[in-house]
């Protein structure tokens, strides 16, 4: 993302506001009312919808649809992958295919200060990092209003009822 040099090819409407190195791929779309913070990379018929921020260290993968008033920061949304409206997505991976119910919420801080610990082959490791969402396989589904806990892990297929809290690896 450091060598990430600006160069816009898609269409971005005249209410939106790109800053700094910003990449827009061909057939992209960012919609009125989108604020964009470079170093961002928004590949090829990607869509950002209305309201929606994109912070610094943003890679939305092709054919990624943003829906209205979603925030996203520090995360790498792969192809293929719809995140609805009302959404936050901070120092994240999310995968391939995923669709994101209205409300998603993925929590990327934890409230006691301490480093972000995650589940790795059924040991608790300290990531060293303050800051950490999640790590999402393809194909996940939320309902609507989920809320994901930092450091937490959804595989592949896995899908949230509408409200559910995930506080443990699903």
């Amino acid at each position: 993302m450091k060598k990430l040099n600006r160069k816009i090819k898609g269409k971005i409407e005249d209410g939106a506001r790109v800053k700094g190195d910003v990449v827009v791929e061909d057939g992209a779309f960012v919609k009125d009312d989108a604020y964009i913070e470079g170093p961002c990379y928004i590949s090829k018929n990607a869509e950002v919808g209305p309201n929606c921020y994109l912070r610094k260290n943003t890679v939305l993968g092709k054919n990624v649809k943003i829906g209205n008033a979603v925030e996203i920061k520090n995360s790498i949304i792969l192809k293929d992958t719809n995140i609805g409206h009302l959404s936050y997505v901070g120092d994240s991976v999310v995968g391939e295919a995923c669709n994101f119910g209205a409300g998603t919420k993925i929590a990327n801080l934890r409230h006691d200060e301490e480093n972000v610990k995650m589940n790795v082959k059924g040991r608790e490791v300290d990531t060293g990092k303050r800051k950490l969402g999640t790590i999402m396989g393809n194909k996940v589904k939320t309902g609507i209003n989920t809320s994901i806990n930092c450091g937490t892990k959804l595989s592949s297929g896995e899908i949230t009822e509408p409200g559910e809290e995930v506080i443990d690896d699903k």
